[in-house]
């Protein structure tokens, strides 16, 4: 990866970008395209959060979603992330990045009704999505959704190449933003426009994220001496497998659960491994973690109602390559002034009457109320210990930290 240095003194800048990630490196890329003055500040190492521990498949299908939304709707959600599909396509052609074409499958064990609906939603839009009850995997499915033309890549190999010349600040940490100034250890940096694009967003006091999002912790085994299974599977189901081949390997993922909650960890996908490919060896292990709106679909524009020049790109959804590619679009153009057909589906401040409030408000009152230590310092919630991982981790908005209380994953900006 590329090495940047950190800021320091003052700046003046059209657009300050704060978050390394892919979401924050594309919106850079976008705007130094079209001519933009623009500084982006990562407060360690660019894509070394959330995106270096991606699974990284680039496809428009995102679980079953297209059922769930209104027929207008679905079509400007479809298109939008078809479109980055097609960007990266297109600028991966020039990129060594391990990128490929895959078909992609949403199968589901036990809803074959699931997938049928599905596939009408699909047809409606006009997009022939095709079924299929015969996939690669050794198990038993009701059926499954086929998305052709899709694609898989090395997203780190990717943004080693596109942020080479790229105007980044690394070990950059913006401690507070005081209206157009942002304040870092050694400096200030007054930006027109601000761009958050931190995975899930720091700031409280705007947009109530810590009411509209959790945060759903995964996990992923890689074994040797697999199947070739020449595509991306997915299993519908929250708890259930996803799979893909990076080269030698087949990365095999899930068990799912709420941040400081319990779940299968990789010990259900040991299991499965030992069962289904017993020739196979485990070789690598990782985790993640995805920020999960209350409707399924990103938050991607004005940080609030109140917030004219302050921008965000979040909740991903477990979608984070696709939707990067979207954000950068879509923010590109809101901070630009451009007109964009897709801003007002994404739009941050869109209704938050959802079951998922109030699911999201009573582990927050549950956590704030329990009287343990330690707490976690993003808003005072108990924190439970992970031993699978040996952390501390916040059930409320998933900030985690290391057995000696380094920050590990954010909201929270400080150590314990």
């Amino acid at each position: 990866m590329p090495e940047f240095e950190a800021f320091s003194g003052y700046k003046k800048t059209k657009v300050l970008i704060i978050g390394g990630g892919l979401a924050g490196i594309m919106c850079a890329y976008y705007l130094k395209q079209a001519g933009i003055d623009y500084i982006l500040c990562e407060q360690n190492h660019i894509a070394d959060g959330v995106t270096k521990n991606t699974t990284a498949k680039i496809t428009s299908q995102h679980s079953l979603i297209y059922q769930t939304l209104p027929q207008n709707k679905r079509r400007l959600y479809f298109e939008a992330n078809e479109n980055a599909v097609k960007e990266y396509k297109k600028l991966c052609k020039n990129i060594d990045c391990d990128f490929e074409e895959k078909p992609s499958f949403v199968y589901s064990l036990t809803g074959r009704r699931k997938i049928e609906a599905e596939i009408k939603a699909l047809l409606q839009i006009g997009y022939n999505a095709e079924f299929t009850n015969n996939i690669p995997l050794p198990i038993r499915i009701d059926g499954a959704v086929i998305f052709k033309n899709q694609a898989q890549f090395n997203p780190l190999k990717f943004i080693s190449a596109i942020s080479e010349n790229l105007n980044i600040y690394e070990n950059t940490k913006i401690n507070e933003i005081r209206g157009s100034i942002a304040l870092c250890d050694n400096g200030r940096i007054e930006a027109e426009k601000i761009i958050v694009a931190t995975h899930f967003p720091f700031i409280n006091k705007h947009g109530s994220y810590f009411l509209k999002m959790y945060q759903h912790r995964s996990y992923v085994i890689a074994l040797k001496n697999a199947d070739n299974i020449d595509g991306m599977y997915v299993d519908e189901n929250d708890t259930g497998f996803s799979f893909r081949n990076y080269k030698d390997y087949l990365l095999i993922g899930g068990g799912s659960h709420r941040t400081g909650k319990n779940g299968g960890n990789w010990k259900v996908l040991e299991d499965f491994a030992k069962k289904h490919y017993p020739k196979a060896t485990i070789e690598y292990r990782f985790a993640t973690q995805d920020c999960m709106t209350l409707d399924s679909v990103p938050y991607i524009g004005q940080y609030s109602k109140n917030t004219p020049d302050f921008f965000v790109a979040t909740g991903f959804n477990k979608w984070g390559m696709t939707t990067s590619m979207v954000a950068a679009k879509i923010l590109s153009d809101l901070v630009t002034g451009n007109e964009n057909k897709y801003a007002s589906l994404f739009n941050p401040s869109r209704s938050i009457l959802h079951p998922q409030l109030f699911a999201n408000t009573f582990h927050s009152v549950c956590n704030l109320i329990t009287p343990t230590s330690p707490r976690c310092p993003h808003m005072g919630c108990a924190l439970k210990w992970n031993k699978t991982e040996h952390s501390w981790d916040c059930p409320c908005h998933g900030s985690r930290f290391s057995d000696s209380g380094e920050l590990l994953d954010n909201p929270a900006t400080d150590d314990l």
